[in-house]
């Protein structure tokens, strides 16, 4: 029997849950300036504690958004945050009980999917969470880095004020996103954060939007910090969210902020198939120093999931699925150009994979075959894994774009 129990944050119990989140993050103490900027996104429902003799040991949550899938249709989804455990507590359960209630929590609110970005990489796959996308961590050499002749032209680059861009920015990535696989709808609990980032504590942050034939198309927030002691003076620049709603706004984004002066290096998080290296007259200015996991993807309700999403033309295989947290997902399904469908257990399995590894092929980010030689699936015969390579490939890369 635990020495702790799992319930629901009561009210007036979130600052706790957010100082122990501090805590375990080796942030120090968290003070009155920063829990008044961050107290508006962080609300006690759907959130979870463990209390050991009423004291908070840990803690985890999630706020409801949706998820894009291939073929464009948005699941409601869980967007998982807050999960600490405090350091005298760890490794007694408690993180594994914390999720696996809100696990529950989460099926019980008819959310499909859930998904989450992560400190530590090798905790979540025992929850049955899998890499469902990846991002490239990018420099740009400013002087070097100048946009080819032929790159998409047109339209113009404003910059708003930090009034302007707390009223603007939502509405416009309401617009123009969630526009490719793994991005995520941005609730009015995500935004108190971000705003703050323009007119608080934490400033700094410069919005600038882009407006092309039919309007406001895009935008980029970013922050450009000096070289303390550098000769002459420069700085770095970091993108910390760009969206554009086709070619000729991201061409207009880039080249507004490859034309600022004094600027020396750029920093940006990218989608994996970004196509601004090759709008550049010099490739190696575009340097990528990284590719990492971004986003993490749990299934909750494979049926639902696997039946929402498009597919490409290929012969239909028929995969198997083991889910030991949510055994109600376990089974076989046919996929096939025109959708999914579950099967009884006496049809023979082509590919079989747990649904971690489901997470991972669902929005395209990894081939099946490649998965099945290192042994992550098990495919019967490599033309069902190819099979499964040309039903689940997407014309681009999953991508979030979002942090929380």
């Amino acid at each position: 029997m635990s020495d702790f129990a799992i319930r629901n944050l009561a009210d007036g119990e979130q600052r706790s849950a957010f100082a122990l989140l501090y805590q375990a993050l080796h942030r120090g103490a968290l003070t009155d300036e920063h829990w008044g900027r961050r107290s508006p996104g962080f609300l006690a429902d759907r959130r979870y504690g463990a209390f050991a003799e009423d004291e908070l040991i840990g803690t985890a949550g999630s706020f409801g958004t949706e998820l894009a899938v291939p073929g464009g249709a948005l699941l409601p989804t869980g967007a998982v945050d807050g999960v600490g455990v405090r350091a005298d507590h760890t490794r007694r359960g408690v993180l594994s009980a914390l999720m696996g209630e809100q696990l529950r929590d989460l099926v019980r609110r008819g959310e499909v999917l859930a998904c989450l970005h992560a400190s530590e990489t090798a905790i979540y796959g025992r929850f049955g969470y899998g890499v469902a996308s990846l991002d490239q961590r990018v420099r740009i050499t400013r002087r070097a880095a100048r946009l080819h002749q032929d790159a998409p032209a047109g339209g113009r680059v404003r910059l708003l004020a930090p009034e302007a861009a707390v009223e603007l920015i939502p509405a416009l990535y309401r617009r123009i996103a969630p526009s490719r696989p793994g991005m995520l709808s941005r609730p009015e609990v995500w935004w108190p954060m971000r705003f703050e980032r323009f007119r608080g504590h934490d400033g700094g942050h410069i919005a600038a939007v882009h407006t092309g034939a039919d309007g406001d198309d895009g935008f980029v927030v970013y922050q450009v910090n000096e070289r303390h002691g550098a000769q002459p003076h420069t700085a770095d620049l970091t993108v910390h969210d760009l969206h554009a709603a086709g070619p000729e706004a991201l061409a207009g984004l880039w080249r507004f902020l490859l034309g600022m002066d004094l600027v020396d290096e750029l920093h940006a998080y990218r989608p994996v198939d970004e196509p601004v290296a090759a709008m550049l007259t010099d490739l190696r200015a575009w340097q990528v120093t990284g590719v990492e996991d971004e986003s993490w993807l749990r299934i909750l309700d494979v049926p639902a999931a696997l039946a929402a999403r498009t597919y490409q033309r290929a012969e239909p295989v028929v995969l198997e699925v083991s889910d030991a947290l949510l055994p109600e997902n376990s089974g076989r399904y046919r996929i096939t150009a025109d959708g999914a469908e579950r099967l009884g257990d006496d049809t023979e399995a082509e590919v079989r994979l747990g649904v971690d590894v489901l997470a991972m092929i669902y929005l395209g980010a990894w081939a099946p075959s490649a998965l099945a030689a290192t042994g992550r699936l098990q495919a019967r015969t490599p033309e069902a894994a190819r099979r499964a390579d040309e039903l689940f490939g997407t014309p681009v890369k999953p991508w979030c774009g979002t942090g929380f």
